[in-house]
């Protein structure tokens, strides 16, 4: 069995340690010997890379391996978001492959694999190359890159113009700029860096946009506390919106007019009635058992059919290729709709919100706002508690006995337990307990209907986890 396992999206490691040139020659012939077995594709490999450490080189040697089993590989010109490998791996037919740890911290990296549809490819793929990695590789006869290309095994590919040129059909460029004000990207340092501001021009400015592999030490995934600076951009410059992306551009976090943060759960919201009564298109709304109930009051008052998953965007995928999905998302920021990829997209989500509030005439607080006023409010709350593993299991164990009766006052009428344990409360609203399969993390969810009591139920339950009453 191989030492070498993929998460919830690709197999990530720290450089040097486990994420070496050895180990990723392994997992590129592992890759190759499953689409040569599977017949996946004809079509060989669309490949990426971020902006970090190494990652060309990476990826370089990954498509020196991959065409040294009869794969033809298409490699980017350039450091590329993820969401443009998939589009490529689309329009060829072909595997993506991504050099990326995407948003885990800078001294990560990791290998995400895509399959021709243009998304993560599935559990049952990735067990098939997991099954497949050799415990050696020798790369060292390999041809080189510049022999390979004479060849046309290895083929240079504008990854990043494929994806611009894509965007401008999908979105209405021309209604954004007539808008007028203006918007702040941050690219965090990522691959998303230059994106938003070649679509759009001095409307945009930029933040975080130089290349450097360490991230000037932030974490470069799109959440409040990494996002300081963004505020104050937004505010110092009058910007209608600001747009953050994660480390591969595949996540969005944004900001209204105000330098106020807009989460997930209300972006996924805004999209629904965006996509459902705004441009009146019809299909089905997932979302993940830790997202936002108004969606699902969406759902009845639209018409729609609502799906909810186990968390991860994979479990989405899936709805996606079954049937007709309008919006979908999680609360992570990975967010897809109808018409794009069956993949997220950082990118184009954030610029989809920008020609929303053009199309509407109305700032982003005021869409929220509207949102509010129609379904009522929707706070959401999360806290990723660090404790022992013995505290997280005793309080899983406390919660699966349905132990849990009541919460910040209210009573717990229903639990349902697909993905960790959901408490429904007789006022409304609900909490999540749910364990990290990885470390001695303990993810505490909550929904209600003001945003300090939300933080009520998931301080309450925070303080339980290091309290006795759990091991009664």
């Amino acid at each position: 069995m191989s030492d070498i396992k993929f998460g919830t999206d690709g197999w990530r490691a720290i450089i040097a340690e486990q994420y070496t040139f050895d180990n990723v020659a392994r997992v590129a012939a592992a890759t190759a010997a499953w689409i040569k077995d599977s017949g996946v594709t004809s079509n060989g490999v669309v490949m990426g890379y971020d902006a970090r450490f190494l990652s060309r080189e990476f990826a370089v040697l990954a498509a020196r391996v991959i065409t040294s089993e009869g794969v033809q590989v298409r490699l980017s010109n350039d450091i590329t978001p993820t969401p443009a490998v998939s589009l490529g791996a689309q329009q060829f037919n072909a595997v993506g492959v991504v050099i990326t740890a995407s948003h885990n911290p800078p001294e990560y990296n990791g290998y995400k694999i895509k399959a021709p549809f243009g998304g993560s490819a599935s559990p049952a793929q990735i067990r098939e190359v997991e099954a497949r990695i050799p415990d050696t590789f020798s790369y060292s006869t390999l041809e080189s890159l510049d022999d390979l290309m004479e060849q046309k095994s290895i083929v240079p590919i504008d990854l990043n113009q494929r994806y611009l040129d894509i965007i401008r059909e999908r979105i209405d460029l021309d209604l954004i700029a007539k808008h007028g004000a203006k918007i702040a990207h941050d690219s965090m340092f990522g691959s998303g860096s230059g994106m938003i501001s070649a679509l759009l021009g001095d409307q945009v400015i930029n933040l975080h946009d130089d290349r450097n592999p360490g991230f000037h030490g932030t974490n470069p995934e799109p959440i409040v506390k990494n996002l300081i600076e963004l505020p104050e951009v937004i505010r110092e410059n009058s910007c209608f919106l600001g747009i953050a992306n994660d480390g591969d551009a595949d996540r969005v976090g944004m900001f209204d007019e105000n330098g106020n943060y807009v989460d997930s759960h209300q972006i996924l919201s805004l999209l629904a009635k965006y996509m459902a009564d705004t441009r009146g298109l019809k299909g089905e709304l997932v979302k993940t058992i830790s997202t936002t109930d108004m969606m699902r009051k969406q759902a009845e008052k639209y018409g729609l059919t609502i799906h909810t998953t186990p968390i991860g965007f994979k479990y989405i995928t899936e709805k996606i290729l079954e049937g007709d999905v309008l919006v979908c998302g999680e609360e992570s920021g990975g967010i897809a709709v109808k018409g794009h990829l069956a993949e997220r997209d950082g990118i184009y989500i954030g610029l989809l919100i920008a020609e929303m509030c053009a199309r509407r005439g109305k700032s982003l607080s005021a869409l929220v706002q509207e949102l509010f006023d129609e379904f009522g409010e929707h706070h959401c709350r999360r806290n990723d508690l660090h404790t022992t593993e013995k505290r997280k299991l005793a309080m899983i164990d406390f919660c699966k006995g349905e132990k849990l009766t009541s919460i910040g006052g209210s009573k717990v009428v229903k639990t349902e337990q697909p993905d960790g344990i959901k408490h429904w409360l007789e006022d409304g609203g609900w909490l999540l307990v749910r364990a990290s399969g990885t470390e001695p993390v303990l993810r505490i969810y909550s929904e209600a209907s003001t945003p300090e009591r939300a933080q009520q139920l998931v301080n309450e339950v925070s303080e339980m986890v290091e309290s006795d009453v759990i091991f009664s």
